[in-house]
């Protein structure tokens, strides 16, 4: 067996038991689902102290996941009662609760710093604390932004497991049509310097993949096709720039993965990049929209 075939089937059965992970936990529920979301946070800021590290820099890793974990159930403890999984709303003063924890980390960072007498105490912390931004504050946004295609959609408050899955198709389908586009026509490179094989007919073509994806959860779902159509390219512009900001990464580390967590694919950042940077800029999309009843 040849080593391109060999890697291919690699990829292929990697990329199957991802699929499966993942559709297994947005179809059991909001638990399986905030689950999924805590693995990708964990994962993601360790292999970004990773990259971090490469550099020179010596991020507080135990510091840092402590503190994306609690960022992440900030908004993971309120979704349980926005999906009207627990009727209690004292859980939205719970995330308030953990969010000023957060804070209070986010001080002690600085003070463990003092003590721990390494050579470049900024780099340390300015890394520890981006490491938290970039992973664990849009996962913390996506336990929201389903809930709010929920009320668009459908004008219920529980949990509808299509509508993230439609959502997630947004980013792949953006990914796939990009590439594919991009290896038959692209001649025209769009950051030559951070990813060479990226051109801006493969942003086209995944802008346009994403659009159709778009029109699809429309026609499926319901809702407006101009609210699903506008979610779409703005989830691919957005993936493009969270694709982008990875290379950035990864070339500034001189590494070709983030990780090695997954045969074939690299690490939970090399996969869920384009989600990560999306969602926040999702979030902000949809409560325009819910806000300003566009529908």
């Amino acid at each position: 067996m040849g080593d391109k075939l060999k890697n291919f089937l690699v990829r292929t059965a990697s990329g199957a038991v991802l699929l499966g992970i993942v559709l297994a936990a947005i179809f059991s529920g909001v638990w399986g689902y905030g689950a999924l979301l805590l693995f990708i946070t964990v994962v993601g800021v360790w292999e970004f102290y990773g990259l971090s590290r490469a550099k020179g820099s010596e991020p507080q890793r135990g510091m840092g996941v402590l503190m994306s974990i609690v960022l992440f159930f900030a908004g993971f403890v309120p979704s349980l009662y926005i999906y009207n999984v627990i009727d209690n709303e004292e859980l939205l003063v719970d995330g308030l609760l953990l969010l000023m924890l957060c804070a209070i980390l986010l001080v002690l960072t600085f003070v463990i710093e003092v003590f721990r007498n390494r050579q470049t105490p900024i780099y340390n912390i300015a890394t520890t604390i981006m490491g938290t931004l970039y992973v664990a504050l849009p996962m913390a946004t996506l336990m929201i932004i389903p809930a709010i295609l929920n009320e668009v959609i459908y004008c219920s408050d529980t949990w509808i497991p299509w509508v993230f899955l439609f959502y997630l198709l947004l980013v792949w389908g953006n990914d796939v049509f990009a590439y594919l586009v991009g290896v038959t026509m692209g001649k025209h490179r769009m950051c030559e310097r951070l990813s060479p094989k990226k051109s801006w007919e493969g942003f086209a073509g995944g802008i346009a993949g994403s659009v159709a994806v778009g029109a699809i959860a429309a026609a499926v779902l319901g809702g407006s096709y101009g609210v699903w159509i506008g979610l779409a390219v703005v989830v691919a512009l957005s993936s493009v720039v969270g694709d982008l900001i990875e290379s950035m990464f990864k070339r500034d580390a001189g590494v070709k993965d983030s990780g090695s967590i997954m045969p074939g694919h690299g690490g939970i950042l090399d996969r869920f990049d384009a989600l990560i940077i999306s969602a926040p800029f999702a979030l902000i999309y949809l409560w325009v929209v819910m806000m300003f009843d566009i529908i």
